[in-house]
């Protein structure tokens, strides 16, 4: 049965896929597509980032600048891809592109606890469907991230347009992406980073998120920058705030151990 979520016109309001290229891609089979993802794995042993990027950006914009200083602080980084987007085949279906979450963790070959998933703004909404499809992941992370799906979809399409009521997509969001739920079920360690001048997500939309987080949670809210500058104006206090959490993660799986 198909998704309302892979409804043609979802896909055109919600997704900017865009061709790039880049060197030595890291291909995903997901049967009916191919991801053109990017591993960068220098720290055997060491945990995994698998970064989910924004609707509006592809793997290659985080070639080399924000790979190198994943690296320097320690940490391995996966850059998934989505459907449609940068050197993958396909076109953008919501639905599907969840369904691919479990290819790309299969594909990256280790236990999710050696994992911390990262979603920036769209790609929240698929580091939160990982977590609650393995929720022994080692870590979470959300940048810019998406509290309530219905609302941000209802700010471009209108359920009539799909065919259907606003309760008959709420069931569907509900039933694919209940945030609230998914988040409390999952006990592993969580930050969030969201700029408080975010002018697209609210900044209420990570305050949520903390709010439902069942694990330990940090909510780091930076007072410059705005959606697409997060990083480029707080790169400093940004990276530190990953390597800090890294380092939680790595102090977790070493006490479990013990």
């Amino acid at each position: 049965m198909t998704s309302l979520l892979d409804h043609p016109l979802v896909s055109n309001r919600y997704f900017f896929p865009q061709p790039t290229r880049f060197a030595d891609p890291f291909f995903v089979d997901c049967g009916d597509v191919r991801l053109g993802c990017h591993f960068r794995h220098n720290h055997p042993g060491a945990p995994v980032i698998v970064h989910f990027h924004g609707n509006g950006e592809t793997v290659a914009d985080y070639l080399p600048e924000f790979v190198d200083e994943i690296d320097v602080i320690g940490a391995n980084l996966f850059l998934a891809e989505y459907r449609g987007y940068g050197m993958s085949t396909g076109m953008p279906l919501l639905g599907r592109m969840l369904d691919d979450v479990e290819c790309v963790v299969r594909a990256v070959g280790l236990s999710p606890r050696q994992l911390i998933f990262f979603g920036r703004s769209v790609g929240s909404l698929f580091a939160i469907h990982a977590v609650s499809r393995f929720p022994d992941a080692g870590g979470l992370i959300i940048e810019s991230g998406i509290a309530d799906l219905l609302e941000r979809l209802l700010l471009r399409v209108q359920p009539s347009e799909l065919g259907v009521s606003r309760s008959g997509i709420e069931e569907e969001i509900g039933r694919r992406m209940n945030h609230r739920r998914a988040l409390a079920a999952y006990g592993g360690p969580v930050l969030i980073m969201h700029t408080r001048c975010d002018g697209l997500i609210d900044v209420s939309h990570a305050q949520r998120l903390a709010k439902w987080a069942g694990g330990p949670v940090t909510l780091t809210i930076f007072e410059r920058g705005d959606h697409n500058m997060i990083l480029e104006v707080n790169r400093e206090e940004y990276v530190a705030e990953v390597a800090r959490f890294i380092g939680k993660v790595q102090g977790v799986r070493l006490k479990a151990k013990g």
